[in-house]
């Protein structure tokens, strides 16, 4: 019975409700806010002032500049942001323990901990493959949101308005899902590994797909989709709308001038 205690996401969740009750869904919500703001306001908040810096503010955009402008801010977001990663990681890896068995008992106590225990290296551990990941799911995100918005508006399908901006954040997400999903099962999969089982990322990927073949790439595509797709659609609304506001706020200054 014990392996059927979780069937599907919508099975999951209700088992989790009704085992550890509503506020186990939230846990680790602080140390995933304090990442998603930091990388956010980084590789989204930057995107499209990178993007101009690779065209010269030429009004012709290209796949190419959109696609280096992705992968520029995402590295970035990494580099700047990578301790909140670290802490997330480690905090969803304490997840099922309690009392003196949690290693941290707050996200301020995690970064001290880690940068007293392992130095300042310690808070940027793992820094280089997960710009590589960044990069790659910063890229798909923006990129595709950018395409199909700009796509739907040509062909006169949707306004610049909430249905065309939450259509082009659903079809971010899944794009986003295909692409990424491959690179964090491999990433999962090797994190997790016992010490010498496998070599590298890459090893640990070719051996998973020589023993279990492409499917096992994609294992928990549904969840993963639900979140990116759901975090797409807040996202890039939120983002729209901040946006278009803050160029209301700068025509009325200088109207007023």
């Amino acid at each position: 019975m014990t392996n059927l205690k979780y069937r599907g996401v919508f099975g999951t969740m209700a088992t989790m409700v009704k085992n550890e009750g509503p506020r186990s869904l939230y846990s680790g919500l602080v140390a995933g806010l304090q990442r998603q703001m930091s990388f956010a306001s980084v590789r989204i908040g930057l995107y499209d002032s990178v993007k101009q810096f690779y065209t010269k503010g030429s009004e012709h955009v290209s796949i190419g500049s959109r696609l280096l402008a992705g992968s520029t801010t995402g590295a970035m977001a990494v580099a700047f942001a990578q301790p909140t990663d670290v802490v997330k990681v480690r905090f969803q890896a304490q997840a099922n323990l309690s009392g003196p068995n949690r290693r941290y008992n707050g996200t301020i106590e995690a970064y001290k901990t880690i940068a007293k225990e392992e130095g300042l290296r310690g808070l940027w551990k793992g820094t280089l493959p997960n710009i590589a990941r960044n990069a790659i799911v910063n890229c798909t995100e923006l990129v595709t949101y950018d395409l199909i918005k700009d796509l739907l508006l040509k062909n006169g399908l949707l306004t610049d308005n909430l249905p065309c901006h939450f259509s082009s954040a659903i079809g971010a997400g899944f794009c986003t899902t295909v692409i990424a999903s491959p690179v964090d099962v491999v990433k999962t999969r090797y994190m997790n590994s016992a010490p010498g089982r496998y070599n590298s990322a890459l090893n640990c990927a070719v051996t998973m797909f020589t023993k279990e073949g492409g499917t096992a790439f994609y294992k928990g595509f549904m969840p993963s989709f639900l979140r990116l797709g759901s975090w797409n659609i807040v996202m890039f609304i939120t983002y729209e709308q901040l946006k278009r506001a803050l160029m209301v706020v700068k025509l009325s200054r200088e109207s007023s001038l």
